[in-house]
């Protein structure tokens, strides 16, 4: 299977949220997280790709441990949550979370697709995006879950350099 290459930008476990500033080439802390809530996996963005709100597409990398900021990583792609997201003065866009396994996992070495995933796990993720979205202002629904194939062709259709 394909493997990507994706830049962690906040560590599984974090309740501070980092930000990749590409003209200063450093992470910059954009903000702490409400008591009690965490980034459940690492999360991050997969480079040369640009999504509909002008970033890089977002990532969640699962596995057993957790990196730091700046970390690369070779992940496999086993899907997406399709979403949607709407801050108070803004129009909708699409804005999906993409899911991998890294290269390195041996918990979830044997996960494949979306579909082998603990739907859970899948849950509290889409949980955890909604409540993170809510406490900035912001709308996130959920709309669908994509398979690796369509998460791989979402990612590819995306890829500007």
């Amino acid at each position: 299977m394909e493997l990507i290459t994706v830049v962690i930008e906040t560590p599984k476990g974090s309740t501070e949220k980092y930000d990749y500033d590409p003209e200063r080439r450093f992470f910059k802390l954009k903000k702490i997280l409400p008591a009690g809530m965490v980034f459940p996996y690492d999360f991050g963005f997969v480079p040369q790709t640009k999504g509909e709100d002008g970033d890089p597409l977002d990532i969640i990398v699962i596995s057993e441990f957790k990196s730091f900021p700046g970390c690369l990583m070779e992940c496999r792609l086993i899907g997406a949550i399709a979403a949607e997201q709407k801050s108070k003065d803004q129009k909708k866009i699409r804005n999906d979370r993409f899911l991998a396994i890294p290269k390195q996992a041996k918990l979830f070495s044997n996960i494949k697709s979306i579909e082998d995933l603990p739907e859970e796990i899948l849950n509290e993720l889409e949980h955890f995006f909604v409540a993170y979205n809510e406490v900035e202002g912001k709308v996130f629904k959920p709309l669908k879950r994509l398979n690796a194939k369509d998460a791989y062709k979402i990612v590819n259709e995306n890829k500007n350099g």
